[in-house]
């Protein structure tokens, strides 16, 4: 897409200035049509996530304060300070996931179809990454596309993961991730999910198919070299 709100061309030099960001990002979902999808107006969405935004710019000032900000490049780092997530009980996953483009690229992104019937819905956060709050809408803040596990079996991922402290992404903050910062997913630094599971060992994925984005999922033991770990540092609503 070539909407700038959309698929906005940034300065890796530039200074990461967090309100902007946040505004940024809420115009891309208003323009996307997600208010429509959970049953509101522009205005109304727009007033559901407000509470949102200080928490965002005092997350990205803490960083700054303690030397831990850097050049903001998601396509070279695989690192974005915050995403503001829209759950599925607002906007389901069949309708958000056709909302996602690759960088610069024109076609949607599409559920694989091995994904049978029905099947997304038995896909839930674990306990973990439980998303907070009652409302539908959450930050996820220190977001790591995770390149340092392509070729680690998943299972071992998950657990390097969950030893640091930190969290799994799960498909709704996948997508959320890939809807705000598109040049997060680029060849051979793709990402699994392992924060929404079904009871079995499949762990969903998203990857590039037929030049689009593809929602998937790989076996909990297989690993691929083109495939990381994505995770999160906290969680707030």
């Amino acid at each position: 897409m070539t909407d700038p709100t959309h698929s906005p061309v940034f300065d890796a030099a530039a200074e990461f200035d967090a309100a902007a960001e946040f505004d940024r990002q809420v115009r891309t979902l208003v323009a996307l049509g997600c208010p429509a999808l959970s049953g509101r107006s522009p205005e109304q969405f727009t007033e559901l996530v407000a509470p949102l935004r200080a928490e965002a710019v005092a997350r990205a000032d803490s960083s700054a304060s303690a030397g831990t900000s850097a050049a903001y490049d998601p396509a070279v780092t695989g690192r974005v300070p915050f995403v503001l997530v829209v759950g599925r009980q607002l906007a389901p996953i069949e309708a958000t996931m056709p909302l996602t483009t690759l960088h610069g690229g024109r076609l949607p992104g599409f559920v694989d179809r091995s994904f049978e019937p029905g099947s997304l819905e038995r896909f839930v956060a674990t306990e973990p990454a439980r998303p907070p709050g009652t409302d539908g809408v959450h930050l996820l803040c220190d977001v790591e596309r995770g390149e340092e596990f392509c070729g680690v079996v998943p299972g071992d991922a998950m657990a390097t993961v969950a030893g640091r402290g930190r969290t799994l992404l799960t498909i709704e903050e996948g997508i959320a991730l890939l809807t705000h910062v598109p040049e997060i997913l680029v060849k051979n630094k793709c990402f699994s999910l392992g924060g929404s599971r079904c009871g079995d060992r499949r762990v969903p994925a998203l990857w590039i198919s037929k030049r689009a984005p593809k929602l998937g999922w790989c076996w909990e033991g297989n690993p691929h070299t083109w495939l990381g770990m994505a995770s999160a540092g906290a969680r707030h609503a």
